[in-house]
């Protein structure tokens, strides 16, 4: 399995509560931050909800 690097790339104001939840729990706190996290299916999911939101780089 390989890495996945994540970057919040908008702002989650304005945004549903359950997508701000998704992007804490991705480990995303300001807009530009990025976190590495494994390529599971669980991963996957969350950022299918946010998509919006994120860029997703395969490392």
């Amino acid at each position: 399995m390989a890495d996945l690097k994540i970057t919040l790339a908008k702002s989650t104001i304005g945004a549903k509560p359950n997508h701000k939840k998704i992007v804490q729990a991705l480990g995303l706190k300001k807009t530009q931050s990025s976190v590495i996290q494994k390529d599971n299916a669980a991963i996957r999911g969350m950022i299918a909800k946010v998509s919006h939101l994120v860029k997703v780089e395969e490392i």
